[in-house]
């Protein structure tokens, strides 16, 4: 059993669109300062998939990237929805969230299989929503990110939403949700990247992560003032 906490990025260069590999580099450098040995890995079509992990990290990527990577994850597809059920922490963004669901429907009616790790559907919609959002969340708070995306996602009654709509559209423009939960995956809408203005999220991320790995975890007080600065001005940021 590996001494490092494993973080895994998904298809860095395919799904990265919007920075997303910042979020990979929240947790290392989080889980460095709480005092854990950290080994980054990357995931791109065609290499080998590490067999053993301890969080996994997916970003956005536009449509033909989607395309790009389709058959190579749902080959590893099964490997995703075992880690899922063992509770391995994961957090997915944008493209890569609407492809754990089942599926993306695009505007021309092409769709783009998904690997079923969480029960939603995404279709495209006519609007493209952009701009700064704000959720809230009865574990983490205030949820703070920018979202870029024109997919619809609406989810089924094997999740839950990550969190409630304060500002901005969230999943969809129907129902003030915002991303999804099942057992220890979370996705979201939201870019920003979105770790470093949520570091609960990533302590969280972390901390289960950890207590997985080394059967314990003992947080150490991290200064999280440019974290807060960050959330002041992007609530504060018309859309």
């Amino acid at each position: 059993m590996s001494e490092c906490l494993r973080i895994l990025q998904l298809y860095p260069r395919a799904m990265n669109i919007y920075g997303d590999w910042g979020n990979t580099l929240v947790l290392a450098r989080r889980a460095q300062e709480h005092g854990l040995p950290v080994e980054l890995l990357s995931y791109n079509e065609g290499d080998s998939f590490p067999s053993d992990v301890d969080l996994i990290v997916g970003g956005g990527g536009q449509d033909s990237g989607q395309d790009v990577i389709q058959d190579d994850l749902l080959g590893i597809g099964g490997q995703l929805r075992d880690l899922a059920a063992d509770d391995v922490p994961m957090l997915v963004i944008c493209g890569l969230y609407q492809l754990f669901g089942h599926f993306f429907r695009t505007q021309d009616g092409h769709t783009i299989k998904g690997i079923g790790v969480l029960d939603l559907e995404t279709h495209a919609g006519e609007t493209r929503l952009i701009g700064n959002v704000v959720t809230t969340s009865d574990q983490f708070g205030d949820i703070i990110g920018y979202e870029n995306h024109s997919g619809q996602t609406f989810l089924g009654p094997q999740v839950q939403p990550l969190g409630t709509v304060v500002a901005g559209a969230g999943n969809n423009e129907k129902d003030a949700t915002e991303g999804a939960r099942s057992r220890e995956v979370i996705g979201s809408y939201l870019h920003g990247s979105l770790l470093p203005k949520n570091p609960a999220i990533a302590d969280h991320l972390i901390a289960t992560a950890a207590t997985r790995r080394f059967g314990s975890f003992t947080p150490r007080p991290l200064d999280d003032t440019l974290a807060v600065r960050a959330r002041e001005i992007a609530r504060r940021l018309p859309r």
